[in-house]
Formats: C-alpha cells, sequence, structure tokens
C-alpha cells in the first residue's frame, strides 16, 4: 500500500460526502414535484408525454395500483429488448451484419437491462448492433435507474406522510427522475468523456495504423452516451467486453475518477433526500454513516489484500502486489477502489478482472452484494433496502428498550417486520438454493474455468451479482449458455421484483399510519449507537446466512493459497 493510493481513497471520500446535501436537495425537489431551473427546457416535454399518454400527474396512487403499473412497464420494455435482439439481424443500423441473439441469451439481456444488473454472457462489440446498443439497451440505462429512484421516493412517503392510502404516482416519479436528473447529467457527462476520448459515432468500426506498422481494425460506436448513464443509474452493462478496462470506455485517471464518483453520486444524495423528506437530516447522515463505515472497511481490506500479492509469487522471488487483471494506468489502489465501489452499488462496471483478485480481494466485492448491495447500493434500490434493514435494527432496539418499536415517527409493527425480512430472505435463498443446485449439476460444472474452491467462487458470484442486480463476474465462467441464461434469468427477475413488491407494501402500510412523537422511551435513531446496531445487524444477517458458503469459496481459496496451492 502507498500514500499516493491512500490519497486516492481519501480524495474520492471527500468529494463524495461534499456531494451528498447538493445532489440529495436536487432529489429532494424531484421527490416533492418542485419547479426547477431545468423546467424551462423539459416542463414542455414532461407535459407533453403525459398528454400523449392520457396521464394526470395530480393522480396519486395506492401501492398496489403503483405495484401494478411498475411491473407492467417493465415487463413490456422486457418483451420489446427481447423482440429487438432476437430480430437484431433485419433491423437498421447493423453494418456488420450482426446476427440476431439467441433465444436463451435474449431472454437473459431483456430481464438482465430491465432489472437494472445489465449482467452480460456476451461481447458488445461483436455481439449488438448499434440499434441494440442504443434502442435495446442504452434506454433501459435510464428506465430501470429512474425505477428504482421512484421506489425509494414511494417509501420515503411511507415514512413522511400520515393516514393516507397514497405513495405517489409511479409516471409522475418516473418521468420527473428522468428528464430532469438522468437526461441532463447524462448529455454534460457524455460530452466530458467524448472530450477525453471516449468515441460516440455511428460508425462501426475504425482501421488504424499501429507502431510496428501493421494494419488493425478496432471497434467503436455510440460509447460515450451508453457510458455516461450506464455509472450515473448503476447499470454497468459496457459497450465493450472489457467493460471499463477499455480504453474506449475509460481512457484515464480522471474518467476512472469520475466514473467511480457518479456511481456512488445519486445514491449518496438519496439518503440526504430521504432526512428531508422525513424532517430531520440527521437520518439521512446516520444512514450515510452506516453505508461509510461498510465501504471505508471493505475498500481497506481489499487494497491491503491486493497490494500485499500472492505469496506464492514472493516464495519464487517475485516481489510486489497483484497486478494480475489490472490495468497499468489504474495499479492496484484505483482498482481495488472501483471494485469495491461497483459491487456496494449495484453497477457491475469494472476496470479489473475481479476473478484475477486475491482470494480476499476477491471476497471483499462478493460480500459487498450478498448483503443486499445496501452499502450505497444501486440508484433507489440502495437506499430503500438500507431501510429494510433500518425495520429490523429498530425491531430489536425496541426489545431491548421494551416498547413497540418506532422509525421517524412510525411504529413498526408485525407487518412492516414480516414484509422486510420476505424482502430480505428472497435474495439468499435464491444466491444459495442456485449455487447449490449449479455446483452438483452437470450443466452447471460445466461453467466454471477453474476447478476447487475457486471455481466454486465463480458460480456464487455468478448467482449473488445476479440475484443482488450488479451484473459483474468472476469472469472464468462460461455463462452463455442455455442453462446459466435462463437460471441467472429468473435470477436477476426476483433479485429485482421479490423485492420491490414488499418495500412498496411497507411504504402503503407506513403511509396509512399515524405520527408518533419521540418520547423519553424512544430509541434513538440518528447517532453513534444507532449506527453501530445499523452496521451490526447488516453484518451478522450476512454473515450468519453466507458464512459458510464463503468458507467453502474464497477463504478455503486463500487458505489453499497460502500452503502454495492454486487453482
Amino acid at each position: 500500500m502507498t500514500i499516493q493510493g491512500w490519497f486516492l481513497i481519501l480524495a474520492f471520500t471527500s468529494i463524495l460526502l461534499a456531494l451528498a446535501k447538493p445532489v440529495g436537495l436536487w432529489l429532494f425537489a424531484l421527490y416533492e414535484g418542485r419547479r426547477t431551473p431545468l423546467h424551462i427546457v423539459f416542463g414542455p416535454v414532461e407535459r407533453s408525454f403525459y398528454t400523449l399518454a392520457g396521464i394526470d400527474p395530480g393522480q396519486e396512487q395506492g401501492w398496489r395500483r403503483y405495484a401494478v403499473h411498475m411491473l407492467l412497464f417493465n415487463a413490456v420494455l422486457m418483451l420489446l429488448t427481447y423482440a429487438i435482439l432476437r430480430l437484431q439481424a433485419v433491423l437498421p443500423l447493423n453494418q456488420q451484419g450482426l446476427a440476431g441473439l439467441s433465444e436463451h441469451l435474449s431472454f437473459n439481456t431483456a430481464i438482465s437491462f430491465t432489472t437494472n444488473t445489465n449482467w452480460q454472457s456476451y461481447a458488445g462489440e461483436s455481439t449488438m448492433s448499434n440499434l441494440a446498443q442504443m434502442l435495446g439497451l442504452t434506454i433501459h440505462n435510464f428506465l430501470s435507474a429512474a425505477t428504482g429512484i421512484a421506489l425509494a421516493f414511494a417509501l420515503f412517503r411511507g415514512f413522511a406522510r400520515r393516514e393516507t392510502k397514497t405513495v405517489g404516482n409511479f409516471w409522475a416519479d418516473m418521468t420527473r427522475v428522468t428528464l430532469y436528473l438522468l437526461l441532463p447529467v447524462s448529455i454534460v457527462y457524455a460530452i466530458f468523456l467524448i472530450a477525453s476520448g471516449v468515441p460516440q459515432t455511428l460508425a462501426t468500426t475504425v482501421d488504424v495504423t499501429t507502431l510496428e506498422g501493421l494494419r488493425q481494425t478496432l471497434a467503436i460506436g455510440p460509447v460515450a452516451s451508453q457510458e455516461a448513464i450506464k455509472m450515473l443509474g448503476t447499470n454497468g452493462g459496457g459497450f465493450f467486453n472489457t467493460n471499463s478496462a477499455h480504453p474506449f470506455e475509460n481512457p484515464t485517471a480522471l474518467t476512472n475518477f469520475i466514473q467511480m464518483l457518479s456511481i456512488f453520486a445519486i445514491g449518496t444524495g438519496l439518503t440526504y433526500c430521504f432526512g428531508r423528506a422525513v424532517g430531520n437530516t440527521r437520518q439521512g447522515w446516520a444512514i450515510l454513516s452506516a453505508m461509510m463505515l461498510l465501504f471505508l472497511a471493505g475498500t481497506a481490506v481489499t487494497y491491503g489484500a491486493e497490494a500485499a500479492g500472492n505469496p506464492v509469487l514472493h516464495h519464487l522471488g517475485v516481489a510486489g502486489g497483484n497486478m494480475e487483471g489490472k490495468e497499468v494506468r489504474f495499479g492496484i489502489a484505483a482498482s481495488s477502489l472501483f471494485a469495491v465501489v461497483t459491487t456496494a452499488a449495484s453497477c457491475g462496471a469494472v476496470n479489473a478482472m475481479h476473478d484475477s483478485f486475491t482470494a480476499i480481494g476477491g471476497l471483499i466485492p462478493l460480500f459487498n452484494m450478498q448483503l443486499g448491495e445496501v452499502v450505497i447500493g444501486g440508484v433507489g434500490a440502495g437506499i430503500y433496502g438500507f431501510l429494510l434493514f433500518a425495520i429490523l435494527a429498530v425491531f430489536v432496539a425496541g426489545l431491548m428498550v421494551g416498547r413497540t418499536p418506532e422509525y421517524v415517527g412510525k411504529k413498526i409493527e408485525a407487518r412492516e417486520v414480516k414484509l422486510a425480512v420476505l424482502a430480505i430472505a428472497a435474495l439468499p435463498l435464491m444466491i444459495l438454493g442456485l449455487t447449490a443446485l449449479s455446483s452438483v449439476l452437470q450443466q452447471g460444472l460445466a461453467g466454471p474455468l477453474n476447478k476447487g474452491p475457486h471455481g466454486f467462487s465463480e458460480i456464487l458470484y455468478a448467482f449473488t451479482s445476479a440475484v443482488a442486480n450488479n451484473g459483474s463476474a468472476f469472469a472464468g465462467i462460461t455463462a452463455n449458455t442455455p442453462y446459466y441464461d435462463g437460471l441467472l434469468g429468473v435470477a436477476m427477475w426476483v433479485g429485482r421484483f421479490f423485492v420491490i413488491v414488499p418495500t412498496l407494501a411497507i411504504a402503503g402500510s407506513l403511509a396509512a399510519k399515524k405520527h408518533t412523537p419521540v418520547s423519553a422511551g424512544s430509541f434513538p435513531t440518528t447517532g453513534g449507537l444507532w449506527v453501530g446496531l445499523l452496521v451490526g445487524i447488516i453484518l451478522i444477517l450476512g454473515g450468519l446466512t453466507f458464512l459458510p458458503s464463503l468458507a467453502l469459496g474464497p477463504i478455503a481459496d486463500h487458505l489453499s493459497m497460502i500452503r502454495g496451492q492454486l487453482f
């Protein structure tokens, strides 16, 4: 580890914390439906959308109607994307003459981008036409991110409102987030990327002469526009197979730093937005403090493991940290930080190959996702996932003080606790169940490149990434098969919507409750004790649930590496 590496981590953390309030204030304006300076430009567009669709943005919905509209919208988008991918060969903007995708790959990819996962069982530059990249995939990067933020707004209203049956209007929430946040920021972001050297063109290839005087054909396309929203919306799907390790997606140290910041920016701002929504910004800062403690601990462990390197190579006289699978222009510190950021959020973009990390260095990204990706988390999904843990934490705290638990003025009763447990339990049920199945079936065992505990880690990582809607992978696994494409698609759908629906039910239940003022017997939910309890609940649930599987995978891999055995 170096001073330069720690300075990078410190600078990233400091700028991120400085962004929390201004981003949160903008999100709060959208949450309330207030006018912003961008309404001058996008206001007429917004009103036109409502007119064409026959929607009254002022007509609010109960949680059931909100959920039905959200599910139908995403199902239709998924079917549209499936059709585009299957019919790619006969659609325009396919200069390379690429064939349509297979049934199982189209199924997997359509679900992947609908659920904000962006798992990629394909190489983008040699599989997808420009039309498929833009209309089939990039559009999901906007709308899946907007869906997540809309769901967070609905849950915020559940905590903030009193004795009402409505939690907002899904169409209004999603339209405002897209027009006044994701779209304008992505435009500015894309211009910055273009100025930094990222391609943005409808051409598909360019011929260049190498330093050796040879001719080489390089793939290009509308990269910058996809890159901007893939990071901002914590989507992660790369235009190129090597994702943000590719110089056309991530050319410089500055673009790498901005990409990491953009992954966390909205998720961080949503914590402050929550505090404003419930009338107490200290609640938001407490949540952010718990998130940052988990993030910094994970970063320290990953950076330490990668900087220490492989002891097997040390015994052979090869000193230094683990640079396998990493870009020289980024190095160990920036690669380790990126790996933790992208898995703490549900992004999945990578600037290094996680399969080539040391066993402990790869364990932290895996564990980040197994916690439900609530350490900042995906846009919207991170904060509403974290609030599910907060409901359980305040329930435990209520048992400690011997009274009905309360959180931000709402009594947490049996219904809310059961729904929170249902949403949280869906993740380990799918992750561990499908990993176990794939570890014994021949179709599952055909996927991993490596044997032993590292091969098991590749399977575990794949299903963890899918259920957590992350999309990154231990790249050693071959996933483009009917078996893996099918099961991973189901895992992504369950990981997204089997959490969202109970969360909306909680929002509806809380919105109907009266406000309960703080009393002498209330458990404080803004101080250090509360932050510690939150962190403890998250780690205990994650540790107790996933420790056996981690012991079979990365922990066993690490112990084997110490003894000189590699897989």
